[in-house]
């Protein structure tokens, strides 16, 4: 039996609603199994620039620091052209605390395939993990300290307004991801794919010179490279083909939010951001759905937060270490989906749809079944 504390950092939009569910999910989970779960709160996003005057202050970094693991909910919704935007806080974060390497595991559930656009029998069997890098690339071109000469920046000059972005990796950032995503398949079917666009990058033919390197290390893994173009028709054309996807932040970005659609939408996916720092329990990390903020819907109970409580199970096995109880989520929400729940991002004919806290509950009385089962 443990005791464990957890940032809660639920943000913007439909951030708070999904985290709620997750939250009561794992309050289930601790009751039943005789842990205590420590939930400490911060602003981020939107909702701390409007109250701090930043996207994620001093202060809530500090509890972070203090916690085994950040549960995320989502940021979002700020004014174009702001000089203080919702996700810088992730950027912070993710800089912060080296959380270089996220997960983001894409699982079709039998019950799911006619939710897809795409063809059942397409999808059949697809159950593979994209191990997308997270503190390079273009999307960190713009911190200090900037590229000498080459900033990321909006400006005038004598031709109009150019834009700039730099897209900077060292070869120890390369390798330590490609290394994580080789350790992961180990544990799978054995089978890496590393997804550049080296025949236009300088930055991916560094990528594949590194990942080569590694490669050689895991003879027992299956290795290949993919063009990142040839990678989104794959994704499409045979899904069931991959095991375990290695790429860098941008292309990684993409390439799950397509992959989103496998699994029949965005509100199944789930991530994990880890790095370097170990706690007692395992390593620690930032859990977050990979859906956005979702203004639209925000406070209508419209939003599928079974990505956030599958983020949840994601934070119990990697940072509290917490096996068991991560698998028994898993198999709770599978067989909610199962018995033909569902929310309105997943609308099927003849099925149930329901709202956020209703499919919430569903899941917590499906813990404590499979609980009472195990027992």
């Amino acid at each position: 039996m443990g005791n464990y504390t957890i940032t809660v950092l639920a943000g913007d939009g439909i951030g708070p609603e999904v985290t709620a569910q997750a939250e009561k999910v794992l309050e289930t989970v601790a009751q039943l199994y005789g842990h205590t779960f420590t939930f400490q709160r911060g602003l981020v996003g939107l909702t701390a620039i409007e109250a701090e005057g930043a996207a994620i202050s001093d202060e809530t970094v500090a509890l972070c620091e203090q916690s085994d693991a950040i549960l995320f909910g989502a940021v979002g919704g700020a004014t174009p052209g702001a000089k203080v935007k919702p996700e810088q806080a992730l950027f912070r974060l993710r800089k912060g605390f080296q959380f270089f390497a996220n997960l983001r595991p894409v699982h079709t559930f039998q019950a799911l395939l006619n939710a897809s656009t795409i063809k059942p029998e397409v999808l059949q069997g697809t159950d593979l993990i994209v191990v997308r890098e997270l503190t390079g690339g273009l999307y960190y071109g713009h911190l200090e300290p900037a590229v000498p000469g080459k900033p990321s920046e909006i400006r005038q000059t004598e031709r109009g307004t150019e834009a700039i972005d730099t897209l900077l990796y060292t070869e120890e950032e390369i390798e330590r991801i490609v290394r994580v995503a080789f350790e992961i398949a180990r544990g799978r079917r054995k089978k890496v794919t590393s997804v550049d666009k080296a025949n236009v990058l300088s930055s991916s033919v560094l990528w594949r010179r590194v990942a080569e390197r590694v490669a050689a290390e895991y003879p027992d893994v299956t290795f290949e490279h993919l063009l990142v173009d040839a990678c989104a028709m794959h994704l499409l054309r045979q899904p069931s083909s991959f095991d375990v996807i290695v790429t860098e932040n941008l292309f990684g970005d993409i390439l799950t939010d397509e992959a989103s659609m496998l699994a029949g939408s965005m509100g199944m996916l789930p991530s994990a951001s880890l790095g370097t720092r170990r706690t007692a329990h395992g390593t620690f990390g930032l859990y977050e759905p990979i859906h956005g903020s979702a203004p639209d819907i925000a406070g209508q109970d419209k939003a599928n937060p079974l990505a956030a409580i599958l983020s949840a199970a994601m934070l119990l096995r990697h940072s509290l270490g917490l096996e068991h109880e991560a698998t028994v989520i898993e198999k709770a929400v599978e067989r909610c989906i199962d018995e033909g729940y569902r929310t309105a991002d997943l609308r099927e004919s003849g099925k149930e749809v329901i709202g956020t806290k209703e499919m919430g509950n569903r899941v917590i009385e499906t813990v404590k079944r499979i609980a009472q089962e195990k027992a």
